[in-house]
């Protein structure tokens, strides 16, 4: 799961403008700090330093090390960034080179994280990091970065390093899981051969008050008996708008599935699940099946709320036991049953809401980053986070070259986008 944070250079605060020699020295000292700071954080997440065994069902920690790339590129950042706010391809030349090549076969021989800075002639930084998501999910990732850019700016020693728990084998042990699952499962979110192509569009935060007011105002004939949280409308305008491209394209209403991860830290009852190291999310399958090609809003939005919070209270209640057992059956019944998992005569996407995490505030002591890019464009997903104002809602979305055209053409959209 790749990341990458463009920071630019900064003149006001930075001394290094006098002269080559001088940016040069100081490039490398502010190099030579992340360096050091990464070394400090591995003492304390420490599994991200270790291998997979090769039965992938355990982590090896005997200190190996992350990858860390230092790189440079013959451009200036700011020719670059605005080429690349159009042009989202042009930031995938920053991920951490080698990871594309990363599969089952050799997964317990690299490393679990790769870190990869990429100096512009100019002296900003590109910081990219890519994690193996089966030990790594978002929430560790996210952690990891922005409380390593506090460790690397305020220079934290690695005795005072303590941002995560690695105690959640305490409640979920090792166990034999695989009769849980059925054997023709196949892994949700199935990688496509089409191309994918990314492009962003920030939420207008004004239009999507209005169209909650109008869900909920009970003088109005509202149809809401709840009040929408922004991530569940705007999953809904843009689940709605993904299937009239589909309907369009294909000829036909297909049913759909969309996966929403949910992170379960906080969300069951034991405290070592609260901040816990590793891959703690489920996917939560949320189908589906048009009726009728008038699709209103409302019902997305019912769909969206009714199943993530029945998840919710249950998780509220379960034991170890039970959590696992809901996995096995979510997965089951949609990723691997017959209906769903086995049919590609539907329509899968997932929505992935980032919008509590403070990457915008990552600040190594170069200021925060100006553009940030996520995925691994392998599938249909679009990417939730809040804006640098921290008042609106970003989406960045990675979907078929011919459903991101009838996407930007899409009326009922582009009326909660800003111009």
């Amino acid at each position: 799961m790749p990341l990458v944070l463009f920071y630019p250079h900064n003149p006001i605060n930075s001394s290094y403008t006098l002269n080559y020699m001088v940016q040069q020295l100081t490039l490398n000292y502010m190099v030579q700090q992340l360096e050091e700071s990464l070394s400090r954080i591995l003492t304390h997440v420490y599994p991200v330093a270790g291998r997979f065994s090769e039965s992938k069902r355990s982590i090896n920690c005997q200190d190996q090390g992350i990858t860390f790339i230092k790189a440079n590129v013959n451009y200036q950042m700011d020719d670059f960034l605005q080429q690349a706010r159009t042009n989202f391809d042009l930031q995938l030349h920053f991920w951490p080179q080698g990871i594309k090549n990363v599969d089952a076969t050799n997964l317990f021989t690299i490393p679990l994280m790769v870190v990869q800075i990429t100096i512009f002639q100019c002296g900003g930084f590109a910081l990219s990091m890519s994690t193996a998501h089966p030990a790594i999910d978002g929430w560790t990732s996210f952690t990891f970065i922005y409380e390593g850019s506090k460790v690397c700016k305020l220079g934290i020693s690695a005795e005072n390093i303590n941002f995560m728990s690695f105690n959640l084998v305490n409640i979920f042990g090792p166990r034999d899981i695989s009769k849980m699952f059925k054997p023709s499962a196949i892994f949700p979110g199935k990688r496509l051969d089409t191309k994918l192509v990314a492009k962003k569009f920030v939420i207008d935060e004004v239009s999507l008050l209005k169209l909650r007011d109008k869900l909920t105002n009970c003088n109005n004939s509202g149809v809401l008996s709840f009040k929408p949280s922004r991530v569940e409308m705007i999953t809904a305008i843009l689940w709605r708008a993904l299937l009239r491209a589909s309907q369009a394209i294909s000829g036909k209403w297909k049913p759909s599935l969309m996966s929403f991860p949910l992170n379960l830290r906080g969300k069951l009852k034991y405290p070592e699940a609260y901040n816990p190291f590793g891959n703690f999310i489920i996917e939560i399958p949320i189908t589906f099946e048009p009726k009728v090609t008038d699709m209103a809003l409302q019902d997305f939005i019912i769909l969206i709320r009714e199943k993530v919070q029945k998840i919710i209270n249950y998780c509220d209640v379960a034991s170890a036991d039970d959590v696992v057992d809901m996995v096995a059956n979510l997965y089951n019944e949609s990723y691997g049953g017959r209906e769903w998992g086995a049919n590609d005569d539907f329509e899968e996407f997932t929505c992935s809401s980032l919008c509590r995490f403070h990457m915008q505030e990552a600040d190594f002591g170069w200021g925060n980053p100006s553009l940030m890019h996520f995925g691994s464009r392998h599938n249909q997903v679009f990417w939730l986070y809040s804006t640098q104002c921290g008042t609106s809602i970003a989406v960045q979305m990675d979907l078929k070259e011919n459903y991101m055209d009838f996407i930007e053409r899409d009326q009922d959209f582009l009326a909660f986008t800003k111009i």
